[in-house]
């Protein structure tokens, strides 16, 4: 009835969707007229929609290409999700195995006497699936849900389909439901935190009896052995987290190759749905080339159990191979195809794959990625920021003028960079080596000068975190095309120092430039001094307009696939009749504005708002941006601003009560409020 009524008023041409993964589209459809179904689709997000990148794509015969071509650029560019076309099956590609895995890993861990947290330790990290494991991502999802997901999958399904074999409710998750043990949004699931003496406490359900006790880290020998030896050395082990552990993969890849033919148009689109949808790190036949085929085959057939058409169908080779550089995957027919992109689409991986390094160290690389652009990439332990990754930015500098036209600092690990390695500073101040600490920041105030006075455009290409030292670097590039989910901000602070790379000096002059501000010179000062002084991060790229790390002119892309391409084309854009920027002086009040900074800063200490040491970092950072001792008439350039940085950092490094909570963070990571 309600698509009736739609369809009486949508004008020619309109879009009209469904989020389901439960309905056939030709359920939905049946009974409606051509000009409906000609213009219908389902589009499956992922929830939250805003952080997963999967969108499931279903047409039916009818549907017209326009609608289909629109809905793909659209979901792409706009809203940056990866457009997978799916058959119309149930549950589509991700759930259904999803779904299996789930329900298969469950079941197993009942059966076979497996506790919560060690089917979590299996069935988490060690296949490259994020730590909540099962049990986990079950309390994140909704203990409430799965039963209808459950139900659903199996009305829909074949009687013949595998699914059939593993699919019962267990009652005690009946029984949780009813009594509101629905996961997180609930009283609990089967994790809960227990209030007691003040404190929280994790507990796990236990599978056997129903009730609640402490959570334990479980050890596993076949856990600790896959940490050095890989999936297979987990599952080969002989434990009873080795045995768990291939009884639910065995289970769920053979059941997605069983599957494949009937939901996806080939392997590769399975494997990104799993990555994308599910968060794996790879999809089911990534894993099974991961465990190798023929010995994934081998075993199964030890062990009496089918084998799935394709898994024979690969033989001896693999389902992903390398050829001249270039990555393919083997079709249903038992051929090769490449794995191609879409336009507009450059990807870090496949120039590394099909080529070597410019440049490399062990902290960082540089890439030619054509039409005379250099990339530095950032592939450190989080993207730390040391020595090395300083001396990498400083060939890109040299090598550039003389075979390049423009940089893109860019990579394409989970965040771009969690800022300085200050495990070194910690090193040094221990050792009371405060010349290292005054050579290193130096050094890194120089390199980046270097960077931002360079004879050539360079532009930054952050996702994910860009924190610190690795949100300096961006302060300092001509542009920024930032990925939407780009979580950046200065937060030295949370370990007793301030930003010592140009960091306070680029947010006084971004704040002096802004057209906006009031006059006179403290609301730039106040606010870069909020910005730093309460570690501000940006949530988002949107968010870092906000908070000026962003320029009116820096650009945002929604799709992470499309992030390098924007922004080698924003530099190669630059290139024409470029100038390094001018070199600009700021007038600063001085003691002035931080003597009142400074009251500020002690009504916080007085009020509980800030601790001791918050007060003395927050003394020395109000110091600096208020210009040192200078006098309004007698403007200061960078190099003042950055000696005056240079001074309170080194300062800070030799207080013990900074050198706390670097330490405190190295071993937590969390902030220590002393």
């Amino acid at each position: 009835a309600l698509y009736e009524k739609l369809e009486a008023v949508r004008k020619d041409g309109s879009i009209v969707s469904s989020n389901t993964s439960t309905i056939p589209l030709a359920t939905l459809t049946k009974d409606m007229p051509a000009r409906f179904r000609g213009d219908f689709l389902i589009t499956h997000f992922f929830n939250p929609p805003r952080y997963m990148r999967l969108l499931e794509l279903v047409t039916g015969p009818d549907t017209k290409p326009e609608p289909i071509a629109l809905m793909r650029a659209f979901a792409d560019i706009e809203l940056g999700k990866t457009v997978i076309g799916c058959k119309d099956t149930p549950g589509f590609i991700a759930n259904r195995i999803g779904t299996y895995w789930l329900q298969s890993a469950v079941v197993a861990a009942i059966d076979d006497g497996i506790t919560v947290e060690e089917a979590d330790a299996v069935i988490g990290r060690p296949m490259g699936i994020p730590k909540t494991g099962v049990f986990a991502l079950l309390d994140l999802v909704g203990l409430d849900l799965m039963p209808h997901v459950l139900r659903g999958l199996a009305g829909a399904l074949d009687a013949d389909d595998p699914f059939h074999a593993i699919y019962r409710e267990p009652e005690m998750i009946e029984e949780m439901v009813a009594a509101g043990y629905t996961g997180r949004k609930g009283k609990g699931g089967f994790y809960r935190l227990d209030h007691r003496s003040g404190k929280r406490v994790k507990q796990a359900r236990d599978l056997a009896t129903g009730e609640y006790r402490d959570a334990v880290r479980p050890k596993l020998a076949s856990v600790a052995a896959a940490k050095k030896g890989g999936l297979r050395a987990l599952v080969e082990h002989g434990d009873k987290g080795g045995r768990y552990g291939w009884k639910v993969l065995a289970a769920t890849l053979c059941y997605a190759a069983h599957c494949a033919t009937r939901i996806a148009d080939d392997i590769a689109a399975i494997d990104a749905a799993m990555r994308l949808g599910y968060n794996w790190k790879y999809g089911p036949f990534e894993l099974i080339d991961n465990l190798g085929p023929a010995w994934f085959r081998a075993r199964l057939e030890a062990q009496g159990l089918p084998v799935p058409a394709l898994l024979e169908a690969v033989g001896d080779g693999n389902f992903y191979r390398t050829t001249d550089g270039r990555r393919q995957f083997m079709d249903y027919a038992g051929g090769y195809r490449e794995l191609t992109r879409l336009a507009g689409v450059l990807l870090l991986e496949d120039i590394k794959r099909a080529s070597a390094p410019v440049a490399r160290n062990g902290a960082a690389s540089l890439w030619d990625i054509g039409d005379g652009v250099l990339c530095l990439e950032f592939h450190s332990a989080m993207n730390s920021l040391d020595p090395r990754t300083l001396s990498m930015i400083g060939t890109a500098i040299r090598l550039v003028p003389q075979h390049y036209k423009a940089l893109v600092i860019h990579n394409e690990a989970d965040n771009f960079s969690v800022g300085a390695n200050i495990g070194l500073l910690l090193i040094a101040a221990k050792l009371r080596l405060w010349f290292v600490v005054r050579w290193m920041v130096g050094k890194g105030q120089k390199t980046y000068m270097a960077l931002k006075y360079a004879p050539f455009p360079v532009v930054g290409a952050p996702s994910g975190m860009a924190l610190g030292g690795g949100c300096e670097v961006l302060l300092h590039c001509d542009a920024i095309q930032a990925h939407a989910e780009t979580y950046s901000g200065l937060v030295e602070v949370g370990v007793g120092v301030i930003p010592g790379w140009g960091g306070c000096k680029e947010m006084l002059q971004r704040g002096f430039a802004e057209p906006r501000r009031a006059g006179g010179p403290m609301p730039p000062i106040v606010k870069a001094f909020e910005t730093i002084g309460l570690a501000s991060v940006a949530r988002s790229a949107q968010e870092a307009r906000d908070l000026l790390i962003l320029r009116p002119g820096d650009g945002i892309t929604m799709n992470r696939d499309r992030l390098l391409a924007d922004a080698k084309a924003r530099a190669l854009a630059l290139v024409a009749d470029y100038a390094p920027p001018e070199a600009v002086e700021i007038a600063l009040p001085g003691e002035s504005a931080a003597i009142a900074l400074g009251m500020a800063i002690d009504g916080f200490r007085k009020t509980g708002k800030a601790t001791p040491h918050d007060a003395v970092v927050g003394k020395l950072l109000a110091g600096v941006l208020s210009g040192g001792k200078t006098d309004i008439a007698d403007p200061l350039g960078e190099d003042d601003l950055l000696a005056l940085e240079r001074s309170a950092f080194v300062a800070l490094a030799r207080n013990p009560a900074s050198i706390a909570r670097i330490g405190h963070m190295l071993k937590t990571g969390k902030p220590l409020r002393n």
